[in-house]
């Protein structure tokens, strides 16, 4: 089985500290868009955010926080990867909570195990396929050192690319407000 992860935890730092995920986009959240396009796709979903998890309690999903505090989105996949791997998974698919134009045949295309999605915009590492047999190797990873990028630790697993040639940019993420009114003109 595969499960799902929407990674919410995010500072939200150039949308002035907000919670991105929770962002409008026809009148929907954005968090609300992508679990509605990965619950088809994966078995289990969870959210993975630190602080108050009432923020996204309605969405009636198990709300994540990282075991290991400080170390950005590995934190979250470690916590995720941990949970997968308690509801029989074998893999955990890895969705950022700003990026609501994922594919509906993304864990279809991203499999096998491990990989992550690329295309002409960019490398996105957190737009990715996990071995649940990972999580040893990432808590040692970052009791190693204290952060580290996504892409340094995915090498160590041999993470490889999956190409997307979609247009529009299924991958186009959400991090200021310009981004925000070009994602409103995709809706």
């Amino acid at each position: 089985m595969i499960a799902g992860l929407v990674l919410a935890g995010g500072r939200g730092t150039r949308m002035g500290g907000i919670d991105k995920p929770l962002l409008t986009l026809a009148d929907r959240s954005l968090i609300e868009i992508i679990i509605e396009r990965l619950s088809p796709q994966v078995g289990a979903l969870a959210i993975s955010a630190n602080g108050d998890p009432a923020r996204y309690a309605a969405f009636g999903l198990p709300v994540l926080a990282d075991d290991l505090i400080g170390r950005g989105p590995l934190g979250g996949i470690l916590r995720g990867l941990a949970w997968a791997g308690a509801e029989g998974a074998d893999s955990l698919l890895s969705i950022p909570g700003d990026t609501p134009f994922i594919p509906a045949d993304l864990v279809q295309r991203l499999s096998p195990v491990p990989s992550w999605a690329e295309n002409s915009a960019a490398l996105h590492p957190l737009v990715a396929l996990w071995p649940v047999g990972c999580a040893a190797a990432l808590k040692a990873w970052l009791a190693a050192q204290p952060s580290g990028p996504v892409r340094a630790f995915g090498a160590t697993i041999g993470m490889r690319s999956v190409w997307f040639d979609d247009t529009p940019d299924p991958f186009h993420n959400i991090n200021t407000h310009a981004d925000l009114d070009q994602a409103r003109t995709r809706v």
